[in-house]
């Protein structure tokens, strides 16, 4: 499908209604829409690490972002990226945050 209309496909992740992804992409490119609506975290997500590259913008809300030994806080409108297979993590610090990431290659797991 070339056009995901906003209110298409938003699935649980996990089996989590508090945390929603919906997902398009590519042969090589994928974009995903991940709202958390279970905020604020009181710790953060397990780090994980993966081979693909993630670039990650934070549309709404505020965060904790963890990256090997390095923490950053980001708000609306700040940005990430995570090089292939380095350790992170995020925190959300409000009620609902809205991320958009973008993963080359794209993740079979999110399909």
């Amino acid at each position: 499908m070339e056009v995901i209309k906003a209110d298409d496909g938003f699935q649980p992740v996990n089996s989590n209604p508090d945390i929603q992804r919906k997902v398009i992409h590519l042969n090589d490119l994928m974009v995903t829409i991940i709202d958390f609506h279970n905020g604020p975290m009181e710790v953060p997500d397990p780090f994980h690490h993966h081979p693909h590259e993630q670039i990650t913008y934070v549309v709404t809300g505020s965060l904790l972002f963890f990256i090997e030994d390095r923490q950053h806080t980001l708000h609306a409108g700040d940005s990430f990226k995570v090089a292939s297979n380095l350790k992170h993590s995020i925190q959300t610090l409000t009620e609902h945050v809205r991320l958009i990431d973008s993963f080359s290659p794209i993740r079979e797991e999110f399909l």
